[in-house]
């Protein structure tokens, strides 16, 4: 499920602890009841800080809520990808593949599929602003193949475009526009 929510009530909530990492925010939302948490601040390729996305260990998966602002308009594809690394100069190239310990095929709509990182898209309106609520049993913030938080970590990427949810490898959802490496909290 992802949820759009108005510019004007997701900016009064970007100045506090940049959207929702602190504790007290994060409980009254009613999705971070976990044990373990972590997030990732999203970077774009000037540098520009563009998003902040908590997860938590939600007991049957792990509960993703990401705020963005200043991203183009219009559907996006996001993703956990494999590894810890944002670098910029390479188009975050860095970030590896799709996270995929099952080796299956890309897309929420392919019989072979998905990836353990595939997430559905999310739509940016016309102010740069959004929103986006997931629950993923695909993936862990404890131990196993599956795991954001294993040796060199996760990232978190926006694509340019929407993902089709078909494509191998990545649902042709354009240029990496945004990066951000998971970290437990």
């Amino acid at each position: 499920m992802h949820v759009n929510v108005s510019s004007r009530a997701l900016a009064s909530l970007i100045p506090v602890g940049m959207l929702l990492v602190s504790g007290a925010a994060a409980c009254r939302t009613g999705i971070m009841r976990g044990e373990r948490h972590a997030s990732a601040t999203l970077f774009d390729a000037t540098g520009r800080q563009v998003g902040v996305v908590a997860l938590t260990d939600a007991g049957s998966g792990v509960a993703i809520l990401g705020t963005f602002q200043s991203l183009p308009a219009g559907q996006h594809g996001i993703h956990f990808h494999a590894v810890g690394r944002c670098d910029a100069a390479g188009a975050f190239a860095s970030a590896g593949a799709h996270v995929n310990p099952a080796s299956r095929k890309h897309g929420l709509e392919n019989s072979e599929g998905p990836h353990a990182g595939d997430l559905p898209n999310f739509e940016v309106g016309a102010t740069g602003i959004a929103t986006f609520r997931e629950l993923t049993s695909r993936v862990s913030l404890g131990e196993g193949p599956a795991s954001l938080l294993d040796a060199d970590a996760s990232a978190v990427v926006v694509h340019a475009t929407a993902d089709d949810q078909r494509t191998d490898p990545a649902g042709n959802s354009g240029a990496r526009i945004a990066c951000g490496v998971i970290r437990e909290r």
